[in-house]
């Protein structure tokens, strides 16, 4: 589970990521990254962590597939949300393939995609 202060839950924060960020596509999923998005009305001088949200379509399989792969994904970016810049907020979109996915092939795209985002990795 993702701690609540690295949770995306408003729709704003969403198309924020979505429209105005970075994208990269994988075979099982796509991550959109707006890096050190900050909001200038919160208050406070610290920057804001990391942030993460998750969309996982009908077209991913049942309930029972998407929450895990939701499960799976959440547990995934829970490590990875340290190696992003304060203020990033982070969309993954779950592609059908991603219902038959194992953990281990989930993670290889996360990073790959990841690593692409920030620069690390070639097109």
């Amino acid at each position: 589970m993702l701690p609540t202060e690295n949770r995306l839950r408003r729709r704003e924060d969403f198309a924020i990521a979505v429209r105005r960020g970075r994208r990269a596509g994988r075979p099982l999923l796509v991550v959109h990254l707006r890096s050190g998005a900050t909001d200038p009305h919160a208050p406070g001088e610290s920057a804001p962590p990391a942030r993460a949200g998750f969309v996982v379509s009908k077209a991913v399989g049942g309930a029972v597939v998407r929450n895990q792969v939701k499960r799976r994904l959440r547990h995934l970016m829970r490590e990875r949300l340290s190696e992003l810049p304060p203020g990033s907020l982070v969309v993954v979109r779950a592609l059908p393939g991603a219902g038959d996915a194992d953990h281990a092939q989930l993670a290889r795209d996360l990073d790959a995609a990841l690593q692409r985002l920030q620069g690390g990795g070639a097109r």
